[in-house]
This record gives C-alpha cells, sequence and structure tokens, in this order.
C-alpha cells in the first residue's frame, strides 16, 4: 500500500501511512488565506472525528477553521508550528504539516478526493474558502 494524499473539499489533506495519517492544508488554502500568523491544533491522545472541526488557522486576513479528514486519535502534534506558523505557507505539505492522528476508521478514507480529483475540484469552484460551511 504506497502513502497516498488524500483531500477533502475543504482543503485538508491526509497522507495515510497504514493506521496513521499525517494531516494538514493545501497550498491552495494556504495561499487563500495569505500570511499564517496563528494555529490552534488538537492535544495529543485527543479524539478527533471526520468532518468536524480540530483546530483552526488565522492570517492577518481571515481565521479559518480545521477539519478533521478522518476520524481517530491525536499522536502528535507539530509544536513548532506554534512559534513558527509561517510553515504552513512555505511548506504546507511538508514542514507545515498539522498533526498525525491514529486513524480508528480506515475505511472512511474512501469518502475523500485522490489528488486528481481534488484539483478537477479545485478548478470547478475555484473551490473558494469563502464558503466553508458544511
Amino acid at each position: 500500500l504506497i502513502s497516498e494524499r488524500k483531500y477533502t473539499k475543504k482543503h485538508e489533506w491526509v497522507l495515510v501511512d497504514g493506521k496513521h495519517g499525517t494531516v494538514g492544508i493545501t497550498d491552495f488554502a494556504a495561499e487563500q488565506l495569505g500570511d499564517i500568523v496563528f494555529v490552534e491544533l488538537p492535544e495529543k491522545d485527543s479524539k478527533v472525528v471526520k468532518g468536524e472541526s480540530t483546530g483552526a488557522v488565522e492570517s492577518v486576513k481571515a481565521a479559518s477553521d480545521i477539519y478533521a479528514p478522518a476520524s481517530g486519535i491525536v499522536i502528535e502534534k507539530n509544536d513548532i508550528l506554534e512559534q513558527n506558523p509561517g510553515k504552513i505557507n512555505k511548506s504546507p505539505f511538508d514542514e507545515g504539516w498539522l498533526y498525525k492522528v491514529e486513524l480508528s476508521n480506515v475505511s472512511e478514507l474512501s469518502e475523500l478526493l485522490s489528488e486528481k480529483e481534488y484539483q478537477n475540484f479545485k478548478e470547478e469552484g475555484e473551490g473558494s474558502s469563502e464558503e466553508s460551511t458544511a
């Protein structure tokens, strides 16, 4: 099973490796927000539920909830972001990851978008982050 990045329509991604997933926001979301100045992440050992808010990112011009792409227990959060939230802008898919989760229901992942589907989704709606209601 190759680790494949999956996407949500709210512009989060999850990179799955077995039963673990690393979660972040996409470059598109980071770009829409502009310079990120604050990030709120779920605590280690807390439970996250797919589709529910698990934290927030704030930029100089907007604040946006972070929604869980998959359910599970948080096993690690990217503490560096508390001092240096700008890493999300610079490296949203790499150093700017948000938290890691032990997935409680791997089958949920089939509902997420592949990279290609996500690209199509963005192009169709220019997926404005304004309409971020569920």
